[in-house]
């Protein structure tokens, strides 16, 4: 399981759900969509309409990956932080039932508001 309290682990940027679409299409169930993905230097998560995928790139090659499948339903708070003047960073943390706290840094321009908008549209 990825080590969510490594913040450098995920340093993330909006990237295009179809470039990483085909990585993760064995794991989307029916009835599943992917919704939105931020992309770090090999690491990536994707947000679907039922759960959030963080995948980890491990190994030299990149060809072993860590998912680590996160749902909705066990979210049982969540916050954002915006990005300032000087602080140029995105935050979002998320309680989950069991796990704890998940913390994602996204590079600034982010739409971390309209990501703070999806997941309460999932959780409320």
């Amino acid at each position: 399981m990825i080590d969510f309290e490594k913040a450098s682990v995920f340093k993330l940027a909006p990237c295009k759900p179809d470039a990483i679409a085909s990585t993760v299409a064995p794991l989307i169930i029916p009835g599943e969509e992917l919704v939105s993905s931020f992309k770090g230097a090999r690491d990536f998560v994707v947000f679907t309409n039922k759960r959030l995928i963080a995948v980890n790139v491990q190994g030299m090659t990149g060809k072993k990956k860590d998912f680590t499948s996160l749902p909705y339903s066990r979210i049982q708070a969540f916050s954002i932080e915006t990005a300032g003047t000087f602080d140029l960073d995105a935050e979002l943390e998320l309680w989950f039932s069991g796990l704890g706290k998940v913390r994602f840094e996204f590079r600034g321009g982010s739409g971390i508001r309209q990501l703070g908008h999806l997941i309460a549209s999932y959780v409320l």
